[in-house]
């Protein structure tokens, strides 16, 4: 933070198509303290490892929303003074009670459901590395890049303990590898829909990820590693949501393949 120029923000132009990709990206963190409490009326929630972890993981994405927010503010967005209080009053009544309902559900396979949690974690946690890492580069601001890089080494160490904690849990039950296959594959949504609108995801998608050569990253760096977890293999439901928000269409069979340099052209 200290190698931090926030003065010479304004002295490069931040396209504006990316203010609301940044408020999303800001609202996303600040929403994480809703996520740990949620996790924590939960079996996943209560194991004493996990649960030192998510302290962290809270505190932590808390700051990289407020340190987004001050980028925001000087780059001269006009933030408001209590914009977290305002981000989380926008979130749906239906998204909370659906929330809580499903932590209900989840107790009802005790610890088994912990695999799926760290799945579930690694794929957002992923998903959002990549994502910060995708605007910096189509962004080139450097204090914006300076900043985000920052933010993604935390970002990585995240990603990494959910994959690893999810790797442990699913190593030890068949039972567990098949509840986490049917959950991802059947529930799963990008990082912050429902608590924030779809089409707001889904620009957020089309921005970053846009084409054959956002999506063809975005397998590269989330998917194929998720595929690689105990009873993961194949599974093509996190390529083919994001294949199909930032194409606009049904993911084609070669990018399901992973077979992007036999790609046919436009489109």
């Amino acid at each position: 933070l200290a190698g931090l120029r926030w003065s010479e923000i304004r002295d490069t132009p931040l396209n504006k198509e990316f203010i609301p990709i940044l408020i999303y990206m800001r609202d996303v963190e600040t929403f994480t303290e809703i996520y740990y409490k949620e996790l924590r009326r939960t079996p996943t929630g209560n194991n004493p490892v996990i649960r030192r972890f998510m302290e962290r993981w809270s505190a932590e994405e808390a700051e990289h929303g407020e340190l987004l927010n001050r980028f925001l503010a000087e780059a001269g967005f006009p933030v408001g003074t209590n914009w977290q209080a305002a981000a989380k009053a926008a979130i749906p009544v239906r998204y909370t009670v659906e929330n809580y309902l499903a932590g209900m559900l989840t107790n009802c396979f005790g610890r088994y459901f912990s695999g799926t949690h760290m799945v579930w974690g690694a794929i957002n946690e992923l998903t959002t590395l990549q994502g910060y890492r995708r605007l910096w580069q189509l962004a080139a601001h450097p204090v914006l890049e300076y900043l985000l890089r920052a933010i993604a080494r935390e970002e990585s160490a995240h990603a990494n303990f959910y994959w690893h904690i999810a790797r442990l849990h699913l190593e030890r039950s068949t039972y567990a590898r098949r509840l986490a296959r049917f959950t991802i594959s059947n529930f799963w949504t990008p990082v912050g829909q429902g608590a924030k609108p779809q089409h707001e995801t889904n620009r957020l998608i089309r921005t970053l990820f846009e084409g054959r050569p956002g999506v063809s990253f975005f397998e590269r760096t989330v998917s194929r590693r998720i595929k690689q977890l105990p009873g993961l293999d194949g599974l093509n439901t996190i390529s083919e949501t994001i294949a199909g928000i930032a194409l606009d269409e049904e993911a084609p069979e070669h990018i399901l393949a992973g077979n992007w340099m036999n790609a046919p052209s436009g489109g």
